[in-house]
Formats: C-alpha cells, sequence, structure tokens
C-alpha cells in the first residue's frame, strides 16, 4: 500500500498558505454532460430548498416542488453514471488483476469492456422499450409528461453506450488500460 507521509506544519505556515498565488482554472476534465449536471443539480437544489421553505416557514407546501425535485434526483443520478463511466469511477472489483499476469489481465479488462457495452446497449434499448409504452403518462402534479424525465435517462444509457466503446477503443490503441490510468490517478490522488 502506497501511504503518503505528511510533514508537521505549523498554524502561521497553513494561514499564509490561503495568500499563494493560484494558478489558471483547468476545466479540461469536465465534459458536457458534467455540466448539465451541475444545472440539474442546482434546479433540484432550489427546488428542496423552496419545499422547505414554503412547508416549516410559510406552513403551506408547493406538492410539485417534490415531484420536480425527485425527477431531478432521476435525472441528476443517470447522467452522474456518464462521467463515472468516462472517468472509470463505478466501483470494480480489480483484486484478481493483481494475481494474473498482465497479458492475461489485458485480456480479461477487453472481456469486461465488452460486457458493459453490451449492458448498455440491451438498457438502452430497454428504456426506448419502456417509453413507448409509458412516455406519454403525466406526471402528477405538474401536467406534463414523464417522458421528459424517461427521456434523459434514455439519453444517458446512450451516452454511457458510447462512453464505454470509447474506453475500449482506448484501451485497444493505448498500452495501458483505461482502469489502469485510473487506478493510478486514484493512488496519487489519495
Amino acid at each position: 500500500m502506497n501511504e503518503q507521509q505528511h510533514a508537521p506544519i505549523s498554524v502561521d505556515k497553513m494561514a499564509h498558505s490561503f495568500e499563494e498565488e493560484i494558478g489558471p482554472v483547468d476545466l479540461s476534465p469536465y465534459a458536457p454532460e458534467d455540466w448539465f449536471n451541475m444545472v440539474v443539480f442546482w434546479a433540484m437544489a432550489a427546488c428542496v430548498f423552496l419545499q422547505f421553505f414554503t412547508r416549516y416557514a410559510l406552513n403551506n407546501s408547493l406538492a410539485w416542488t417534490e415531484e420536480m425535485a425527485a425527477n431531478g434526483l432521476v435525472v441528476l443520478v443517470f447522467l452522474g453514471s456518464v462521467m463515472c463511466v468516462r472517468m472509470v469511477r463505478h466501483i470494480q472489483v480489480d483484486f484478481i488483476y493483481n494475481f494474473l499476469s498482465r497479458r492475461v489481465g489485458r485480456v480479461l479488462e477487453l472481456l469486461v469492456d465488452f460486457i458493459v457495452i453490451g449492458f448498455f446497449a440491451y438498457m438502452t434499448w430497454l428504456m426506448w422499450r419502456y417509453i413507448a409504452i409509458v412516455g406519454n403518462e403525466r406526471m402528477v402534479t405538474v401536467n406534463l409528461p414523464r417522458g421528459y424525465v424517461f427521456y434523459t435517462v434514455l439519453a444517458a444509457f446512450a451516452l454511457m453506450f458510447a462512453r464505454s466503446v470509447q474506453n475500449f477503443i482506448k484501451d485497444m490503441i493505448n498500452k495501458k488500460s483505461v482502469r489502469e490510468k485510473a487506478n493510478e490517478i486514484g493512488i496519487q490522488g489519495v
């Protein structure tokens, strides 16, 4: 295990560290779905705050805020999964790779890539079928079709499929797999 040891630092030195010059912000790791997720998150947070405020401060809650926050959470979870697929941050068991040769581990990773691609392709198709059945149902408190939420979930599965294909292509081209690179970054970031 690679543990970092930190040297003790004085309170005065720690206080002056906030005065250091900060370089430019790097936004390159973020993709369009991440920015959309941030907008959805803040809209959901606003709905939750409005629900809390109207219920406890005004003693007259707005029913639509709860439904909108719940739908926002659904969108947030599925589009957040797209980011996890892109960055290879989903939970995975890589214990067995430590006992395999690099070549066998690489073949196993490619097999996992195929399984993941197949799973997301199948889920995209299932979501498309599901929308065809219930896409025109209306929300309970807001007169909008629930299909809006379902289409974002469909888009999320399609994006997860595309990102997993992208990861597979990177695995085929590069010497190190996407998972190996993510594990290296994860170890260094701890």
